[in-house]
């Protein structure tokens, strides 16, 4: 019965367990629950063997008893036909033979009152066993259900660890954008093109301003032949 009882004991506490606060106090809930449901199938198997076994015995009592109390009542019948049979050959004069049929229902129902002993001692213990093979279905439902919570709050942890992670990559690739900004690199190249403009823009000034110096010496050269034309003429 010790051992029922702290099989009873197992179930009960397994199946009262607070699956939140384990989860609170783990360092590593995943690994804490993938060992969790381990053990919970572990602990099912093991009590399913355990149910089984008590129920089998159970059942072995139960049968027991049912002879015992069909035993009760066939020794009781052959008790009350052996006296019937005494009392007609006594009625008839048969006396010797009388004492032999009564003897037999005495023996008849001796064997009645045994087997009415033996079913009324298995009765207290059939109903205890019982009593126990409840408690354990019992618990043994409530570990299952546990059982699928704990897969239920596994499966729910992967997932929210899984999108918690593609959120972290999301964020370190939006810092490594923040960090190595290309508009940035843009910023320098059009820094670049516009300095190549402005040099570009000053080679075409200082090539204009190259063009209208010569024509400003072709100018003074034509002035300079004009004033030697006209002093040419003032000697004539």
């Amino acid at each position: 019965m010790s051992s029922k009882q702290t099989i009873l004991g197992r179930v009960t506490q397994l199946a009262k367990a607070n699956i939140n606060a384990l989860l609170d106090q783990a360092e590593d809930p995943q690994k804490m629950l993938d060992q969790l449901i381990r053990d919970y199938a572990n602990n099912i198997a093991e009590a399913e063997e355990a149910v089984a076994a008590t129920i089998g015995n159970l059942r072995l009592m139960e049968q027991d008893h049912r002879e015992d109390v069909a035993a009760a009542k066939e020794w009781g019948d052959k008790a009350l036909a052996a006296s019937r049979k005494a009392d007609e050959l006594r009625s008839g004069g048969r006396t010797a033979e009388a004492d032999r049929f009564d003897n037999l229902a005495k023996v008849a129902l001796g064997r009645q009152l045994q087997s009415e002993k033996e079913a009324r001692t298995a009765e207290p213990t059939i109903a205890a066993q019982t009593d126990v093979v409840e408690k354990l279905r019992t618990g043994l439902d409530r570990m299952r259900a546990k059982l699928d919570e704990l897969k239920a709050k596994r499966d729910e942890l992967v997932a929210r660890a899984t999108s918690a992670r593609a959120q972290n990559r999301m964020m370190d690739a939006v810092r490594s954008v923040d960090v190595l900004d290309p508009t940035s690199e843009l910023s320098r190249f059009e820094d670049k093109v516009r300095r190549e403009e402005a040099r570009a823009l000053g080679k075409q000034e200082l090539a204009a301003s190259s063009l209208d110096a010569q024509f400003e010496q072709l100018d003074a050269l034509g002035d300079s032949a004009e004033i030697e034309a006209r002093l040419a003429a003032l000697k004539a």
